[in-house]
């Protein structure tokens, strides 16, 4: 058993945790990371954010090559296979790896291979998969463990045909039929993924609608398309039972309908990993989601122990965990620390779907008045050209002010797209409004240039009324 001291111990080499680390060792202090997973980049980079974007990648390819007339003549005789697909998304992670190793290595910042568990407040012990432990001590402690798929005890997720949003990223197989339950930001992300390769799927959503957090306009559109791409969505609904057997899996609703498929995907919430990490013995409790309570500076009720990342909960973003990561070293630093709130969403649906912002509802109950500025992408020459030509970018904006108070984008590139405008949001006062779209100019085409249509479109309408 080897003894090791530093200034900080992170533990959890994803997102939060790299970007503690890093932060950490460039304000000299003496930093080491501790990661049970043989290699970097935790599970955005093995589970979560990378592989199922790249598998998300591969699909739209198939689906733009498939589109195509010109690519259609040369011949599709042979159709390909999850496992096949999934092979080629897979191709991105060892590079992913190889970058987050090289960032930690760069900036001398010591790995320690294990589990760590908490034996007091500056004490933790690592052990690791041969059985060796060693114990490391500390002035600063960094919780930024992630989370995992939420398995309720009900369910089988042994059984061969039973998968969560981790293990679909091992199935061996292709499904004719999938059921998907739980719509949230995962459970449609998946939908629109394997409906892309002609999959059946019933998405069974426990909800009134589709992401009800977003704008309304643009959960109707994810609706559409998911619906349009033979997506069978059920509202309002929970489940009863799940029955798998060698034949299928079968899932009993409340309602009374029974729903059959090849196979299951559970996609319904989240578990912060802080079992096994010995909180009681530094008088620390994780709530009923495995997730640690902090305050502005990311502060636990322990004064030395910090926490980022999805292992806090909400964002619950690979965006937002970078930033919190960077903000913890701030708070031990004694730096003013920013506490992220103002996070955009990007849901990687096919097309994909982003936002900034107040929604419309939000805004008519604040009694806020606004107007509507819209641009379709099937009328800019960019999205006739590429033949991304579905969705529209929509901005809200003060009637009087201009000031922009929110920003919503659903088709191709549209989690690039909202950048620009979160950009104008957050100048000062008298800078952050529309008027700058239309006294800018942009490259043409592009789908950039949505922005000068759609405050237009907005002003026009504006103008009609006053």
């Amino acid at each position: 058993m080897a003894d090791y001291r530093y200034d900080l111990v992170v533990i959890g080499a994803g997102p939060a945790g790299e970007s503690a680390a890093i932060a950490g060792a460039k304000n000299n202090m003496r930093v080491c990371v501790v990661e049970d997973r043989g290699m970097l980049g935790g599970n955005c980079t093995h589970k979560g954010t990378i592989p199922s974007k790249a598998l998300r990648n591969a699909v739209k390819q198939i689906i733009h090559f498939g589109s195509q007339p010109i690519f259609r003549s040369l011949g599709n005789s042979k159709t390909l296979s999850y496992p096949q697909v999934l092979e080629a998304a897979s191709q991105v992670i060892p590079q992913q790896v190889k970058l987050h190793t090289e960032y930690l290595l760069k900036n001398r910042i010591n790995v320690h291979n294990g589990r760590a568990k908490f034996i007091g407040n500056n004490q933790v012990e690592v052990k690791d998969h041969h059985g060796t432990r060693d114990i490391i001590s500390a002035q600063h402690f960094v919780i930024t463990t992630g989370s995992r798929p939420y398995h309720p005890s009900e369910v089988d997720f042994s059984h061969p045909r039973i998968y969560d949003s981790d293990t679909i990223l091992e199935m061996k197989h292709t499904p004719r039929t999938l059921i998907i339950f739980g719509a949230g930001v995962i459970g449609c992300e998946y939908a629109s993924i394997f409906a892309g390769m002609g999959i059946k799927v019933d998405l069974i959503n426990g909800r009134e609608r589709l992401l009800s957090f977003l704008d309304d306009e643009i959960s109707d559109a994810l609706s559409y398309h998911l619906r349009d791409n033979g997506v069978m969505v059920r509202h309002s609904e929970e489940h009863e039972s799940v029955e798998a057997s060698d034949n299928g899996v079968l899932v009993k609703l409340k309602s009374g309908k029974r729903i059959k498929a090849d196979a299951l995907l559970w996609c319904n919430g989240r578990t912060g990993n802080t079992d096994g990490l010995g909180l009681d013995s530094v008088d620390l409790e994780a709530n009923h989601r495995g997730q640690l309570k902090v305050d502005k500076n990311y502060r636990t009720e322990v004064d030395n122990i910090y926490a980022a990342g999805d292992v806090i909960g909400w964002p619950s973003l690979a965006s937002a965990s970078y930033d919190q990561g960077r903000a913890v070293i701030d708070a031990i630093l004694g730096r003013e620390a920013r506490f992220i709130e103002d996070a955009p969403t990007g849901i990687y649906t096919l097309p994909e779907i982003s936002s900034v912002g107040k929604t419309e509802a939000e805004l008519t109950a604040a009694k806020i008045p606004y107007e509507v500025g819209r641009a379709f992408f099937k009328d800019t020459a960019r999205g006739q050209i590429s033949g991304e030509d579905v969705g529209m970018l929509k901005l809200l904006f003060h009637i009087d002010t201009l000031e922009i108070l929110g920003i919503h984008c659903f088709g191709a590139e549209a989690t690039e797209i909202v950048h620009i405008g979160q950009a104008v949001m957050s100048q000062p006062e008298g800078a952050n409004n529309v008027e700058y779209f239309v006294k800018t100019t942009f490259n043409y085409p592009t789908m950039a240039e949505a922005y000068r249509v759609a405050s237009l479109n907005g002003l026009n309408r504006l103008h009609r009324h006053n």
